[in-house]
């Protein structure tokens, strides 16, 4: 059945991604709203879905990564002025994993970036307004930039068996494309990107949609073509992504929360020649240290099912912090997840309670990422 929209607010001001309609016949079982647009959930159990991923191939309507688009003869020198990361060390048709910053080196999103030209770049966004902090930075500078939303609508294949996929849609020479790289291709007449990357921690690939008139066609072009490889439509895997360490903007930082606190302070480059912008507050950061920190989290008891709200966490009577994220994993057969605490606090086997809705519960400081930490698995 198709999803009941009814059960949705409805009005033209819900975008809707370019696949919608063709996702309709695998009966999505709910929708959030992400950057503005409708998100598909599940079409199965979230568990059903996880351990598809793990075996099979999963393909995931992500449209809602929008893309904050920097161009012009000072593009490269905007988009450097976004993020920490050092760009002059990104090539052209490579992508990277950057944290765009405030002023104050708060986090306004952590996009993978693409550079597809010289001065043309594509920042694929976390759900926040990350394109009108872009523009309020420009309106007062007298730079050549253009900024905008393309008509771009990416879409994910994950799993064992992406490759695969990938290799029947545009043959084995695709295989050789590296970790973080992207091509600029053409599938039957539709313009795409192609690039190694996901939000799963599993050997995986994007599709960038570039017309998204072709939404129906390129679905039910990836469908069969995976249909031999058991593919099947699911909605994004907390569950595998935590098991990862891969964070989610908004759940787990937020822009009162700099890189250092988060653990991705390997993705600022402060003593570069160039400007960005938190600069000098993250070079304070660095030289004072954090009060404060994001880290992985084991919590006692049975299963619990993923938390609607930030969790408080005690110690020795005392409240000291926030879960952030928590859920079970069906492999590791705990709850795990991650959690604010001072940094006095934060070493691993560090002892705090959690407030569950079961009620409280002790819990242990552990590293992350839980699984797989030096990322051999999306690198394969």
């Amino acid at each position: 059945m198709a999803f009941d929209m009814s059960l949705v607010q409805r009005g033209a001001r819900l975008r809707r991604s370019p696949f919608y309609e063709a996702e309709q016949a695998h009966g999505p079982r709910g929708y959030t709203v992400y950057n503005h647009m409708l998100f598909p959930t599940s079409y199965d159990d979230f568990e059903a879905e996880y351990w598809h991923l793990l075996n099979h191939v999963t393909l995931w309507d992500v449209a809602v990564e929008r893309q904050l688009e920097v161009q012009g003869r000072d593009g490269f020198r905007f988009a450097q002025l976004l993020t920490p990361r050092d760009l002059s060390k990104c090539a052209v048709g490579q992508g990277k994993y950057v944290v765009i910053t405030t002023p104050e080196g708060g986090i306004v999103n952590d996009p993978v970036m693409l550079r597809l030209g010289e001065n043309h770049f594509w920042f694929a966004l976390a759900s926040s307004d990350a394109l009108l902090y872009a523009m309020g930075l420009a309106a007062n500078l007298d730079w050549d930039v253009q900024l905008g939303e393309p008509d771009v609508s990416p879409v994910q294949i994950q799993g064992p068996r992406s490759k695969d996929v990938v290799a029947a849609l545009f043959g084995d020479d695709i295989l050789s494309l590296k970790y973080y790289w992207f091509r600029d291709l053409d599938l039957d007449g539709i313009p795409v990107v192609v690039t190694r990357t996901g939000w799963t921690a599993e050997v995986g690939y994007e599709i960038y949609l570039r017309d998204g008139q072709h939404g129906t066609a390129l679905w039910e072009r990836i469908m069969e073509a995976g249909r031999p490889f058991q593919i099947r439509p699911t909605g994004p895997s907390d569950m595998r992504r935590v098991e990862g360490g891969i964070l989610n903007w908004g759940a787990d930082m937020t822009t009162e929360h700099n890189p250092f606190e988060v653990g991705l302070e390997r993705l600022c480059n402060l003593d570069g020649d160039f400007e960005f912008m938190g600069k000098e507050a993250l070079r304070r950061a660095r030289a004072e240290g954090i009060r404060r920190r994001l880290v992985g989290v084991e919590i006692d008891g049975a299963r619990l099912e993923m938390n609607f709200t930030k969790w408080p966490i005690q110690a020795d009577g005392a409240p000291v912090g926030q879960v952030t994220t928590a859920l079970w994993s069906p492999r590791m057969e705990r709850n795990i997840g991650y959690a604010w605490l001072p940094i006095e606090r934060a070493d691993s086997g560090n002892q705090v309670r959690v407030t569950t809705p079961d009620g409280e519960r002790g819990a242990t400081v552990v590293p992350m990422p839980f699984i797989d930490p030096t990322k051999e698995i999306p690198k394969s």
